[in-house]
């Protein structure tokens, strides 16, 4: 498969390039050039802007995976050029389009976010970042129907990625874990290389519609303590943190129904493997990058 990723050099980007290329895959990138510029350096390079995606007229692929969609204007332009050079769109979505956060057990048809009126297309704001990723589903959608789809995904764990960064680090130096959710809280993740390996599955697959790539759900206290088990005598965790990096808010948010993912080969491995290999990578000298908010 001829594959154009939009990123691709940093966080789970990384993850979808390795992906790809251990499946054979011909990949192509295309950003700024300007994060990890030394990697992958036997993979073809575009050299440019998401607002002015010009320079991508003159190729032809059979997918693209969009890792840097995040203004709609971006959306809007990427699709001018690319509707007819490709055969399949993967966007990179995210849970947070759902306008529910209460609604345990809520399939990919669960209603989303609305676009704020007067909302600008060309600006980014965590405040619009739901409602962004949403209107750019279905903008995608409209234009090329089911040669699209949408991976809607949560908190993304493992290397060269920031959730659950913190614990990797507690777990590596000997530290308390720290969580300030409820221990029988709600929680549902996904390790960055099985998130990536899915989607350049349904790039090569040419699978439509939209997907919640989560695990199954769980109890926090449950998750931390697969997390402890990697590393024997850790210290208990940490309930009481001066800092909320989880802001479990909602009780429904990490309840989503993940079956329509898990058939179209959604592939959750064990909590523990992700965790032993955020710790492994960090002991070997890494450093989670801080989380977006």
């Amino acid at each position: 498969m001829r594959l154009l990723v939009l990123g691709g050099t940093k966080n789970l980007g990384r993850h979808v390039v390795e992906a790809a290329l251990a499946d054979g895959h011909e990949v192509t990138l295309f950003n700024r050039g300007l994060t990890n510029p030394g990697l992958f350096p036997s993979v073809e390079r575009i050299v440019g802007e998401r607002s002015d995606p010009g320079v991508l007229a003159s190729g032809v692929w059979d997918a693209v995976i969009d890792m840097s969609g995040f203004l709609v204007r971006d959306i809007r332009l990427s699709l001018d050029v690319l509707r007819d050079r490709v055969g399949h769109y993967t966007f990179m979505s995210t849970i947070g389009v759902y306008a529910s956060r209460t609604t345990p057990g809520m399939t990919e048809s669960g209603e989303l976010l609305a676009w704020p009126d007067g909302a600008p297309e060309d600006e980014f704001s965590m405040d619009l970042y739901g409602p962004s990723k949403a209107r750019a589903e279905l903008l995608l959608a409209e234009v090329l129907g089911e040669r699209s789809a949408a991976v809607r995904s949560g908190f993304v764990v493992g290397p060269y990625n920031p959730d659950f960064g913190n614990w990797g680090e507690a777990l590596a130096t000997g530290k308390a874990m720290e969580c300030a959710a409820r221990p029988e809280q709600a929680i549902q993740y996904l390790d960055a290389r099985d998130l990536a390996a899915f989607l350049v599955r349904l790039s090569g697959d040419g699978r439509g519609g939209a997907f919640n790539a989560v695990s199954g759900s769980m109890a926090m206290g449950d998750l931390a303590e697969a997390w402890r088990s990697v590393v024997p005598g850790s210290p208990a965790v940490d309930w009481d943190p001066p800092e909320d990096r989880f802001h479990l808010t909602h009780d429904g948010t990490f309840q989503l129904d993940n079956r329509k993912a898990l058939a179209a080969g959604l592939v959750v491995r064990p909590a523990e493997e992700s965790a032993r290999a955020c710790v492994e990578w960090i002991r070997a000298g890494n450093t989670p990058p801080p989380p977006p908010h």
